[in-house]
């Protein structure tokens, strides 16, 4: 008989609503914004059907106060271990978005040179939606070349409340 799969998750409040985050053994495999937990709640049950959520186990590593630190705008840096499902262009295109600096913006059509596929901007675009780790995989840092938004999966004015965010705490941010 296989064993089924747990996932732990935490939901707190934030400054950009409620921040939920969901962790199997190895890793993060969720982390969400939104301004029902109830929904947040709901929507990581949809995409993890077959496993047993657990809420009262906790997260390890104090994650929930690392990334409310970052949140708080006390922290710049998110190098947490993750668990997610990836295809290799995805993979390629998100640690493309780790190495865009904190505070900054890059276009799409930015992060598909980067990665060396200068006409995959379109696809860069659907690999930062489909980004399951919000704000360990800083999607929010990528913008329309004329400096627009965008897209955001957890909302437009929050996308640009993060961008307007860490440029005001680019200075006093310490680690």
């Amino acid at each position: 008989m296989e064993r089924k799969r747990i996932i732990r998750y935490s939901v707190s409040p934030s400054a950009f609503g409620y921040l939920l985050i969901a962790a199997t053994e190895r890793g993060i495999c969720t982390v969400a914004l939104g301004d029902n937990p109830a929904a947040l709640i709901n929507d990581l049950a949809r995409r993890f059907g077959d496993t047993i959520l657990d809420q009262a186990g906790g997260l390890p590593g104090g994650w929930m106060n690392i990334l409310l630190g970052y949140l708080n705008g006390e922290r710049k840096n998110l190098d947490l271990p993750l668990d997610v499902a990836a295809t290799p262009f995805q993979q390629e295109v998100w640690n493309a978005l780790r190495a865009i600096p904190y505070g900054t913006t890059q276009t799409y059509q930015q992060v598909a040179q980067r990665i060396g596929r200068p006409d995959a901007t379109r696809a860069v675009a659907q690999a930062c939606a489909n980004n399951p780790v919000a704000l360990i995989v800083p999607c929010h840092r990528v913008v329309r070349t004329d400096g627009t938004s965008g897209g955001y999966r957890w909302g437009i004015e929050r996308k640009r409340a993060l961008i307007a965010h860490e440029a005001a705490h680019i200075e006093l941010c310490a680690s």
